[in-house]
């Protein structure tokens, strides 16, 4: 009798069992990755900067710090973005890297943009050029707009005015790397619209003025007028009864503005008769813009003024101010501190 003889069952045995082996190795080595990715970043010994460019994709960020030595498994990097599904979601900027900083506290980092922040102040008192100088003096902003005329620039920010001047809010912004001299001057023209809306809003009384931009230009004449804050209701006061009895303003300030680049410190009595736009001695009522960026205080001493019977002002010289009824006091109070007479 013939037997069928059967293939012994160790070899077959001992495949699935190098098989399992291998599983639970590699299963080992992915769970360890993945570990990886919520482990401190070895390499990442002291503080460390890196920047993403405009443009950039996932696979080159990844691929970038791969080669910095941060990202050790950077498909798994990948995975875990597309797993989260913020792949396409990567932030520009310039990021720090602390040590003690995890691969996917990275990736929630760079999502977030939580970039480094560079500081600028635009300063009251100051004109749409030299705020716009500023900004282009800057660290890290982004140069784009030094062809651009006066009326691009107002088109720019959606304003009907020919010359833009006055439309920012002087404040302290924060930026990161690579932001546009576009979008700092948004923010600040943004920002002073939600302050001008709300202190028209909440204006006290009847005052000579048609919309929100005329009380703009007082406010910068008030900011240009006085460093002391607590003169500035009153010096809005003194203009105020002026447009209402149809007195000219008499304001230095719009003068200096008017003479340009031609003003060198003094004011001659030429300077006062000349025929400019910005001429408060010659015109009648406010000039046609502002002449400098106008802070807080100005533009509510603008809507808000201190009701007394003063019609006239005069320079201390300590930053405060001597307030007149008439005249003739006014002429005295000019000799005391400035002895020329300036306002008339």
């Amino acid at each position: 009798m013939k037997f069928l003889t059967l293939p012994s069952k160790q070899p077959l045995k001992a495949g699935l069992i190098a098989a399992c082996m291998l599983i639970v190795v590699a299963s080992t080595v992915f769970l360890l990755n993945i570990r990886s990715l919520y482990s401190a970043i070895p390499d990442l010994n002291e503080s460390t900067g890196f920047e993403i460019s405009a443009g950039s994709s996932l696979s080159l960020v990844v691929n970038e710090l791969n080669l910095a030595g941060v990202i050790q498994h950077p498909q798994l990097f990948k995975l875990l973005a597309l797993w989260r599904g913020v792949d396409d979601q990567i932030k520009v900027g310039e990021y720090n890297l602390q040590p003690g900083l995890t691969p996917a506290a990275l990736l929630e980092k760079m999502v977030e943009g939580d970039t480094i922040q560079y500081r600028l102040t635009l300063v009251e008192g100051w004109t749409f050029k030299q705020a716009l100088e500023a900004i282009w003096s800057s660290d890290k902003i982004e140069v784009q707009l030094q062809s651009f005329s006066a009326p691009q620039l107002s088109e720019l920010l959606g304003i009907d005015y020919q010359n833009p001047e006055g439309q920012l809010f002087p404040d302290t912004y924060f930026y990161s790397a690579g932001t546009s001299d576009i979008e700092i001057i948004r923010r600040a023209h943004t920002r002073l619209q939600q302050i001008l809306s709300t202190a028209w809003e909440t204006r006290l009384g009847a005052l000579p003025f048609d919309d929100a931009y005329q009380a703009l230009i007082l406010a910068s004449i008030i900011e240009k007028e006085s460093a002391l804050g607590s003169d500035r209701g009153q010096i809005s006061g003194v203009f105020i009864r002026r447009l209402e009895l149809g007195m000219r303003l008499q304001s230095d300030p719009t003068v200096i503005y008017g003479m340009g680049e031609n003003y060198t410190g003094d004011i001659r009595r030429s300077d006062l008769l000349a025929d400019t736009d910005y001429n408060t001695y010659r015109i009648a009522g406010l000039p046609p813009t502002p002449i400098a960026l106008a802070g807080l205080e100005s533009i509510t001493a603008s809507l808000n003024p201190v009701a007394s019977d003063y019609l006239y002002f005069v320079a201390r010289g300590d930053g405060s101010h001597e307030f007149s009824i008439s005249l003739s006091e006014h002429n005295d109070a000019v000799n005391r501190y400035q002895r020329q007479s300036v306002r008339q």
